[in-house]
């Protein structure tokens, strides 16, 4: 059992998460992050609603770039704004983990249950149950999987789309 490396990993969180949480609230660094990184997400014009460790809530409108031949957002763009809803959570509990830990999408389903012709909404809460995940791949040193689900609402809170993403999560352990 690697008992020290989750300490170091959870006391090491106490920090990172606040820097993250601090640039991903913000509306400028939260741009810049997405020019440089995202590109297509910032074209799309993507946005955090909210995010904490629990939860994220990206929100992608239906405009002349995001939009499909049926008058309704394109379905890569409501993938890309699912995604972005779990990998948020995701990105939160690797990026400058110590010790580190890599993440990478393995799956993707989705159910399209109406079209989406405004802003859409896709919330993740699966923060928690993620994080405890992770924390099984340092301890065990061993590859772990976790699917997150992504549900997109309208404007007026009907469900447009369940996209459920399975995530792999691996502790890079020195030998």
């Amino acid at each position: 059992m690697n008992t020290d490396l989750l300490l170091q990993y959870r006391s090491n969180r106490t920090l990172t998460d606040e820097k993250f949480l601090k640039m991903v609230r913000n509306p400028l660094l939260f741009k810049l992050f997405l020019f440089t990184k995202l590109p297509a997400a910032f074209i799309a014009g993507c946005k955090v609603k909210e995010v904490n460790t629990q939860s994220c809530s990206i929100t992608v409108p239906y405009r002349w770039l995001t939009q499909n031949p049926f008058r309704s957002t394109y379905f890569a763009v409501l993938s890309m704004a699912a995604e972005m809803s779990t990998g948020m959570l995701a990105l939160m509990m690797t990026q400058d983990s110590k010790p580190s830990v890599s993440m990478l999408v393995t799956h993707l389903e989705a159910d399209f249950v109406k079209k989406a012709t405004g802003i859409t909404t896709f919330v993740c809460n699966d923060g928690k149950a993620m994080n405890e995940l992770v924390e099984q791949a340092i301890i065990t040193g061993e590859g772990k999987s976790f699917t997150a689900t992504a549900t997109g609402y309208s404007q007026s809170g009907e469900v447009e789309a369940v996209f459920k993403i399975e995530w792999s999560f691996k502790a890079r352990l020195k030998k």
